[in-house]
């Protein structure tokens, strides 16, 4: 257990930050949950659209530290590939 106050401060911006960042990644989960989801429909449109949302939040998500930027980057590129494959098997 901490004794000093500086250690005791270090332990409540810890969980504060812990918290913050799990709730960031639960957000980012569930947009590409939704990108999934508007894929396997078949809709190019919709997913486009889906897909500018969940880079946009992917991007926010890496200004603020909570995921790299390598990170960002490598889950963008996957999710624009599907939809390219999409687009692809529609034409």
């Amino acid at each position: 257990m901490a004794h000093s106050l500086s250690a005791k401060k270090r332990i409540r911006q810890n969980e504060k930050r812990r918290a913050r960042n799990r709730a960031r990644k639960a957000q980012l989960k569930s947009k590409l949950r939704e990108f999934s989801e508007t894929l396997s429909t078949g809709d190019v449109a919709k997913s486009a659209e889906v897909l500018r949302a969940a880079m946009k939040k992917i991007d926010q998500i890496a200004a603020k530290g909570t995921i790299h930027k390598n990170t960002a980057s490598r889950k963008k590129s996957q999710i624009q590939r599907k939809l390219n494959a999409l687009k692809a098997a529609s034409k």
